[in-house]
């Protein structure tokens, strides 16, 4: 299985992590989806897209994560419902309110190149590569640049990703666990209602 990539230009990635940060702030004040109206020409691609909620807060914690690597929904409609999710009490076990919005730091990762892998170790490249694995009803995922920030070697990364799953540490070697490796592009605020840049290692 492999899927190519949507082409985005830098302008492409502020405006979705815009969008998420609008389509946030509308469901927690308000109960509302965004309504996506006119889009950029890329935002009517079909591709996956993640959204991670950071509180800056004291020592920072994760507020809410989610997404997909699949091609299912035009990538403006993919990045309202994961920012939705990200937002919603069933993805870090409480939902995000509106106190914290001015300390929550917005970052996306919209997907691309998605290929499902036999030997994850020796396909996977730190940097580039993103993880997604599943067995059974478990799945889980993490960023392309989670492994950089965290100084994590390959095996490490494949450990934590099946971590994130509800699987064992070392699930990625059994057969019957799906590992599938996505590029993907992330962008993020520098700070909350900052200014946006792109996440290159």
């Amino acid at each position: 299985m492999s899927k190519a990539a949507v082409d985005l230009s830098q302008t492409d990635g502020v405006r979705a992590v815009e969008l998420v940060r609008n389509a946030v702030e509308s469901f927690v004040e308000n109960g509302q989806r965004e309504q996506l109206g006119s889009m950029r020409e890329a935002f009517y691609n079909r591709t996956g897209a993640f959204v991670r909620l950071e509180n800056t807060h004291g020592r920072g914690r994760l507020r809410g994560c989610a997404g997909s690597y699949e091609w299912d929904d035009h990538l403006g409609e993919a990045l309202v419902d994961a920012a939705i999710d990200a937002a919603s009490e069933s993805s870090c076990g409480s939902a995000v309110d509106a106190a914290e919005l001015s300390s929550l730091c917005v970052s996306v990762c919209i997907v691309g190149n998605v290929v499902l892998t036999d030997d994850p170790l020796a396909d996977l490249q730190l940097g580039r590569h993103g993880v997604a694995v599943e067995r059974g009803s478990e799945s889980g995922w993490l960023y392309p640049t989670v492994p950089m920030e965290n100084g994590w070697s390959e095996a490490e990364y494949l450990d934590r990703a099946c971590r994130t799953s509800g699987l064992g540490a070392t699930a990625w070697e059994d057969e019957d666990t799906l590992v599938s490796l996505f590029e993907g592009r992330v962008f993020r605020e520098r700070e909350p209602e900052g200014s946006i840049q792109e996440l290159q290692f």
